[in-house]
């Protein structure tokens, strides 16, 4: 996932697509405890989009944050 794919989604689809990366992080690592997990390379990815995710939204609530202070 691109970051300007990220920015041009609504925060509740941003929160939506963060429960299902998570799902997925929590389903690879059970996968990968359990010696059954074939693409290692996915987790990381899942963990840097979730990580993407959050940044945007973080940035956002500063945003509106400092709006209502001006």
């Amino acid at each position: 996932m691109k970051v300007a794919d990220v920015r041009a989604k609504s925060d509740d689809e941003l929160v939506d697509n963060l429960a299902a990366l998570r799902k997925e992080a929590f389903n690879l690592r059970f996968q990968q405890a359990s010696g059954q997990l074939a693409g290692t390379s996915r987790v990381r990815q899942v963990r840097r989009d979730v990580a993407r995710i959050m940044t945007i939204l973080g940035q956002r609530q500063s945003q509106a944050g400092q709006a209502k202070k001006a």
